[in-house]
């Protein structure tokens, strides 16, 4: 059946679509979306309240602009489950052509944060129709677990800039091949006067540091190892050379690190705040 084969609906419900809508296809189609969702959303209200400890990271960049967004469920099983990283890449996309659409001239890096209330209100992208929280409905409905879409940060950069990026265990969307999923993530801001080839490599570095080590703020190259700068990520031992501190590692590269943002999947609300 030509219905199923297209969105793998059970062949019981196809028939009913069909039938409801006088065998019209598209018709069908879209009522099938709306009778998943509905189910979704009454699948949700009874799943509300239970524990989401789980999930994944996604982290995306296009351009000038990267995101890092948490989506979280109940079980790691159901974060390796193909339906549940869609749902992840759906959430980075959003938050992507949200940033991208805000209208900014920059002339130093911009970041900014979205909460879960603000992250489900988000479109859900070019060929989705809907919200985000619509597309949480309907993975909830198929994957009978509660999830929620837990936080977003975004960066954008001018020229002059550089974000570097890290996902531990890092595995990439089977369908879109710059989504970049895993359990952390970190994007490290740097200034930089000229483009150097190393850059990438040197981002990647800096946010293995980031998710490593998890400072809390950048603090100077003045600080001295030890005692309160330890949670300072520039007077930190390096993570791949602790006999060095991580300014030390930076100061010959003839970049600046000015920021940074590290997402921990399922980490404490206390915790996400305090970063």
């Amino acid at each position: 059946m030509k219905l199923r084969r297209k969105t793998g609906y059970s062949f019981v419900n196809c028939k009913k679509a069909l039938e409801t809508c006088g065998g019209d296809l598209k018709e069908a189609e879209s009522w099938l979306h709306k009778q998943a969702q509905k189910e979704g959303w009454d699948k949700a209200v009874k799943l509300h309240g239970r524990k989401t400890k789980e999930g994944l990271i996604g982290l995306l960049q296009e351009g000038s602009t990267t995101v890092l967004v948490e989506v979280n469920c109940e079980t790691d099983f159901v974060s390796r489950n193909s339906k549940f990283q869609q749902l992840v890449q759906q959430v980075a996309v959003g938050t992507l052509l949200h940033c991208q659409n805000l209208k900014d001239q920059l002339s130093t890096y911009s970041k900014g944060f979205l909460n879960s209330t603000e992250l489900s209100e988000l479109r859900a992208g070019p060929d989705r129709e809907g919200s985000l929280k619509d597309q949480l409905a309907l993975a909830i409905g198929n994957l009978g677990e509660n999830m929620i879409l837990k936080r977003a940060a975004w960066v954008k950069v001018p020229s002059g800039f550089y974000v570097g990026s890290y996902v531990h265990g890092a595995m990439h969307s089977p369908s879109l091949h710059n989504l970049m999923l895993g359990k952390y993530g970190a994007l490290v801001i740097c200034e930089t006067s000229e483009q150097k080839a190393n850059l990438e490599d040197l981002g990647r570095r800096l946010g293995q540091h980031v998710v490593g080590m998890a400072p809390l703020s950048v603090g100077s190259l003045d600080d001295e190892p030890g005692g309160e700068t330890e949670t300072k990520m520039l007077s930190q031992p390096y993570l791949l050379d602790p006999s060095i501190t991580l300014g030390q590692y930076v100061q010959p590269q003839g970049v600046s690190v000015v920021d940074f943002v590290r997402f921990e999947c399922g980490e404490s609300k206390e915790a996400a705040e305090a970063e």
